[in-house]
């Protein structure tokens, strides 16, 4: 769906800002339903929610489809001035209701693993569990992009996906939830505990949670504005290329190293493959922004999937660390939160910027925003500078950690 969604919203004569609200849009969904998500998973079960989110990836392909079969006619809003056309505001509608499959499915199988995962080899099973993210990507906008333009068939093909993957849910078990004793050394404070996710958004701020948050949120920006654009952008450059490629080569790199990279985090400690996966991250989009040949948006593609590899199954294993099998939904949940807002504000902004100034520079802006992500991880990831450097760079323990 990838290589078609940014072209299919053009097709539409939307604007970049319009193309850009409507991808945001799906962390809209995210962000609106990640709480309830959240508490689903924890309080009913890990398969209740999985089952939700495949449900909603099924359906949402058919109702982007249906969007062309409505007559599409201008909404005004004379008080603001503003004017768009209906049919982008389904989109974006539709986008948003897209948006709860990741709410859904992605808390509930973080959680999952997590539980699953012997503490001592937790990152490394967790890379190993997450390599399914990184074959979706080979396969999926490989075909996409051979089917770019045939949007019927494209996103009819999303749908029988969806509905494999219903089937594999219902075939599962729900996972077993190991008992755990601790101290009161734990990641969320007793007193908000009880009240969790009454206090959902507050615990967003506590110090175990709010540093992955913010630079998920970073990487979020930089995520957005690639999938949103990079098609959009080649197209203006004329550059022959199948976009598809671009997420295939990206998806190649990050099934390669999550193979090292969960493992090693175990030995190691998870600070400085964060470090290493927002470097990469940076690298991507500094990348992007000079591209002007195939080769390049490939090269682009490789960082981008090195870093994506590196950091997100890092910082779920770094948030099972920090939480208890009761709490998981929860912290995975919040956690997450950064990286939706990223992608919610990535779309309108990024788009803003691109209508009065250009793509590239939607790129740079890009990297700068992970390159900051950085610099701020390796300064107030643990509870003071000298510890942060430590953690972040040199195998330093983490001092959040649940004992």
């Amino acid at each position: 769906m990838l290589p078609n969604l940014s072209l299919y919203i053009q097709s539409f004569d939307a604007t970049n800002q319009e193309i850009g609200w409507v991808m945001a849009s799906f962390a809209l969904g995210l962000l609106g339903m990640r709480p309830k998500m959240a508490k689903l998973t924890d309080d009913i079960g890990r398969k209740p929610a999985m089952l939700i989110g495949i449900v909603v990836i099924a359906i949402a392909p058919l109702l982007y489809l249906s969007v062309q079969a409505i007559p599409s006619v201008i909404l005004a809003l004379p008080i603001l001035g503003w004017s768009v056309k209906s049919s982008v505001v389904l989109l974006a509608m539709t986008r948003a209701f897209h948006g709860i499959s990741i709410a859904a499915f992605a808390t509930a199988y973080s959680a999952a693993i997590a539980d699953m995962a012997p503490i001592k080899s937790r990152g490394e099973l967790i890379g190993y569990m997450s390599l399914a993210s990184p074959l979706g990507l080979a396969f999926g906008p490989a075909i996409g992009g051979y089917l770019e333009g045939n949007f019927t068939l494209a996103f009819l093909a999303m749908t029988a996906l969806g509905s494999i993957g219903i089937l594999c849910v219902l075939a599962i078990k729900e996972p077993e939830r190991p008992s755990f004793d601790s101290q009161e050394d734990v990641a969320i404070p007793k007193k908000k505990r009880s009240s969790s996710y009454g206090a959902f958004w507050s615990l967003l701020f506590t110090p175990p949670i709010r540093v992955p948050a913010l630079i998920l949120f970073m990487v979020g920006i930089a995520f957005g504005s690639m999938v949103a654009f990079v098609p959009l952008h080649t197209r203006q450059l004329g550059v022959p290329i199948n976009i598809g490629l671009i997420y295939t080569v990206s998806a190649i790199a990050s099934f390669s190293i999550r193979f090292l990279s969960g493992k090693a985090s175990d030995q190691l400690g998870r600070g400085r493959f964060i470090s290493m996966g927002l470097a990469c991250y940076t690298l991507a989009m500094f990348t992007l922004w000079l591209s002007d040949s195939p080769q390049m948006f490939l090269l682009a593609g490789a960082f981008q999937g090195a870093g994506s590899g590196t950091l997100i199954p890092i910082i779920a294993a770094l948030m099972a660390d920090r939480s208890k099998p009761s709490e998981r939904g929860l912290t995975f949940g919040l956690c997450l939160t950064g990286f939706d807002l990223g992608i919610a504000l990535a779309g309108p902004i990024m788009g803003g910027i691109a209508d009065v100034g250009s793509y590239s520079l939607v790129f740079a802006l890009s990297g700068c925003m992970t390159l900051i992500g950085l610099l701020i991880f390796i300064t107030t990831s643990s509870k003071d500078l000298s510890h942060s450097i430590r953690f972040a760079l040199n195998g330093g323990r983490d001092v959040y950690a649940v004992k």
